[in-house]
């Protein structure tokens, strides 16, 4: 008995206490919610104001993208700072007003795998090209800051998507390797980022149709109920 009782004691001593975390870094505008349009409109609006007529398949192009790449594109490289900070202002404002005014909603299957990471122990943050006070005013009007044990924005980098500074940031500030983490995205320059990044993807087709990633899918409803844990376990990493 007390050699029985010695070898599962060890046995038990030997089992892993703690597993490596994974992470969920989660882009928001087309991921977690839908509000181009209210982008659409307050960058039509605001560039109006400045004398350019936008077209939606131009703003459709830039989306996810910095202001500060998109107001370059549109207006030229040698627009100056002041500028450029005058105008990327008044659009975010206008934008924080649409959603305050007129409300957001989550995309289908957002809120069941919110749940379900947090339930299994994952770790997630946002991880966006928006300015921060964009990522307050979401959360705030969907209710969901809890989920969220980091959040990285666009005055925490200096590059924007494609460049994987913002992935690589939000997981630092998690505390979990890139290979453990999987990166949720509806736009190209996000899903090339997760990968220049060495991270796991999932490309959610909500503002664009030709996606390159590890799954692809129309809504997060249609994924699979092991499809994040497959992703990390599948690698072997």
């Amino acid at each position: 008995m007390p050699d029985a009782l010695g070898i599962r004691r060890k046995s038990i001593m030997m089992e892993p206490t703690t597993k490596q975390p994974r992470a969920v870094l989660w882009d928001m505008d087309g991921t977690l919610l839908d509000s181009a349009e209210y982008h659409w409109i307050a960058w039509r609006e605001v560039m109006a104001h400045e004398g350019v007529a936008l077209t939606h398949e131009r703003f459709v192009a830039s989306f996810g993208q910095r202001n500060d790449t998109i107001l370059r594109e549109w207006l030229g490289e040698t627009l100056p700072l002041a500028e450029m900070a005058r105008i990327s202002d008044a659009k975010e404002q206008r934008y924080r007003e649409l959603v305050r005014e007129r409300g957001v909603q989550l995309l289908p299957g957002v809120e069941a795998w919110l749940l379900r990471l947090r339930d299994a122990g994952w770790r997630q943050a946002i991880a966006s090209a928006a300015p921060r006070a964009n990522v307050e005013a979401i959360m705030e009007a969907l209710g969901i800051a809890a989920f969220f044990a980091a959040i990285t924005s666009a005055e925490d980098v200096q590059r924007g998507k494609p460049d994987p500074q913002v992935f690589l940031l939000a997981a630092e500030r998690l505390g979990v390797a890139p290979a453990r983490c999987v990166v949720v995205e509806d736009a190209p320059a996000g899903l090339e980022g997760a990968r220049r990044g060495g991270m796991h993807a999932i490309g959610v087709r909500s503002s664009h149709t030709n996606l390159q990633a590890d799954i692809v899918v129309d809504t997060l409803a249609a994924l699979d109920s092991d499809a994040f844990a497959r992703l990390i376990t599948e690698s072997g990493r």
